[in-house]
């Protein structure tokens, strides 16, 4: 085999492996009342929670009437709040 055509099929080759990791990695889950769930459930809640708390301070202190794109920024902050939360509860 030629030095051209191994290296034609080295990106092939490694996609294919991209997936095979440590044995020991694993899929982050949480065990609620037996059942487990997968975790990003939990951030995404966490998220959603803390976004609506953000919202109510943001209302208490009358600035929610100056975001001229409320809707976009809540969405934002709700994935800000949950990558947070994924970073701080399951960063490995």
């Amino acid at each position: 085999m030629s030095f051209s055509r191994m290296l034609s099929a080295a990106p092939p080759s490694a996609l294919l492996s991209a997936g095979c990791r440590a044995a020991a990695m694993r899929s982050p889950t949480i065990d609620v009342l037996g059942s487990y769930f997968p975790a990003w459930m939990l951030c995404i809640l966490l998220g959603l929670a803390t976004t609506i708390i953000v919202r109510q301070i943001l209302v208490g202190l009358r600035l929610d009437s100056h975001l001229r794109t409320a809707g976009l920024v809540y969405v934002c902050m709700m994935i800000l709040w949950t990558m947070t939360a994924w970073l701080v509860l399951f960063n490995d």
